[in-house]
């Protein structure tokens, strides 16, 4: 199972807020047991669609603090279904951004209707913990994509 949340970015004020969407597939692994005869997205899993979104926020500033990482799920709430072959929109919204911690809170819905929300609280983990070649291509696409747009 991969656990990449975040297809692509549509919208990024770094360090501010986000943007972006998620397609559930009806292959996700998850489905066979989440609820046989029934599939829908778990709520943690919906929860870390947020963390991502609003973790690449944090991390498009480029600062050099290290790379965003969920501390904290302060609340978390949901109101509807997320089912197969339907498209997440996930928002986020930077609250506090110090250079020991971020908070932001978070929002996904479907086809115009909120499904969840939640409030996170980020640490940060310097880049050196990462191996060399870590890369997050779907922020670096769309930074890349935005570069192109500027030129």
């Amino acid at each position: 199972m991969r656990f990449l949340f975040v297809d692509r970015i549509l919208e990024l004020r770094p360090g501010q807020s986000i943007k972006a969407e998620k397609y559930i597939s009806p292959e996700e692994d998850y489905f066979k047991d989440h609820f046989p005869g029934f599939p829908v997205v778990p709520g943690v899993l919906l929860t870390e669609m947020m963390a991502q979104a609003a973790g690449k926020c944090l991390d498009a500033e480029g600062s050099p603090r290290g790379k965003a990482m969920l501390a904290q799920i302060r609340s978390a709430g949901f109101r509807e279904w997320v089912r197969p072959g339907q498209t997440a929109l996930i928002q986020a919204e930077i609250k506090v951004n110090r250079d020991q911690y971020a908070a932001a809170t978070c929002s996904v819905e479907v086809s115009g209707t909120k499904i969840g929300n939640a409030d996170l609280l980020f640490a940060f983990l310097p880049l050196e913990n990462f191996a060399f070649d870590f890369r997050d291509e779907v922020l670096e696409n769309f930074l890349s994509s935005q570069q192109k747009k500027k030129t």
